[in-house]
């Protein structure tokens, strides 16, 4: 079950919410971010290329005909999120925001409950089968029909003891064909120095692990990969975006 909200824990979606300008945070999320971003100001540029890669993957999908989107891991809602753009390309385009955090689905379904075909479920991505039950149970997402997923600034949070590649398998095993997956993931090439900075988040709910690009595209089993394949976010958004000594990998996937 997802855990209950303590406002002393430190949280990845708000620490993120942080950087990206919002304002649902706590002191503890803004003084690890404060942290982070005195050894590494350039964090704030590349959660900014990170959600518009996310917000690319999007569009992409949206204008290939998908009309369901499940953003898995979603943190708090910041304009424009997934169902905007999904629904400017297609209005009757329906759209899940899951996150196990209480606080984010509390925001998730006060912010995000008045447009049509938009909805919050409580869930655990480490337990994609509860999740999964509860998208068909709710009848909120139709498996028969192609189906976005988006997994951005989700993947590193998750240690190798969770099993990763078992979660995206257990997801794309239900899509059908013609579904898409759009992943990010921090990378393993990163900065020396930036991973260190990091590692101040060990022993929290904001630990991270990094991987190299050979084991992000391992994740991508299943899925034939659109180009510019597994690279930094950066290449995905246009030429002569600046390079982050943090390096977040991202790519799009199509299950044929």
């Amino acid at each position: 079950m997802p855990n209950p909200f303590d406002p002393g824990e430190l949280t990845s979606a708000r620490v993120y919410d942080y950087l990206l300008g919002g304002r649902d945070n706590y002191e503890i999320d803004r003084d690890m971010a404060s942290q982070m971003l005195s050894r590494a100001p350039e964090l704030k540029v590349l959660v900014w290329f990170t959600r518009s890669f996310m917000l690319k993957a999007v569009e992409m999908a949206a204008a290939a005909g998908i009309r369901q989107f499940l953003d898995l891991g979603s943190g708090m809602p910041i304009s424009p999120n997934v169902h905007e753009v999904a629904q400017r390309i297609e209005p009757s385009a329906r759209v899940v925001y899951v996150d196990y955090d209480p606080v984010v689905h509390a925001h998730c379904e006060a912010l995000l409950a008045g447009p049509p075909g938009v909805a919050a479920l409580l869930g655990d991505v480490r337990r994609p089968r509860d999740i999964l039950d509860q998208l068909r149970d709710r009848a909120l997402i139709d498996f028969n029909e192609p189906v976005a997923i988006s997994l951005v600034g989700v993947l590193h949070y998750l240690m190798d003891d969770d099993h990763p590649a078992e979660i995206i398998a257990a997801f794309r095993d239900q899509l059908a064909p013609g579904s898409y997956l759009a992943i990010t993931h921090g990378s393993s090439d990163s900065d020396p120095e930036i991973l260190e900075v990091l590692a101040g988040t060990n022993n929290t709910s904001a630990q991270v692990t990094f991987r190299s690009t050979a084991q992000t595209e391992a994740f991508l089993a299943g899925f034939e990969l659109f180009e510019p394949g597994v690279v930094p976010v950066q290449e995905w958004l246009g030429p002569d975006l600046p390079d982050t000594r943090m390096v977040m990998i991202g790519a799009i996937g199509r299950k044929p």
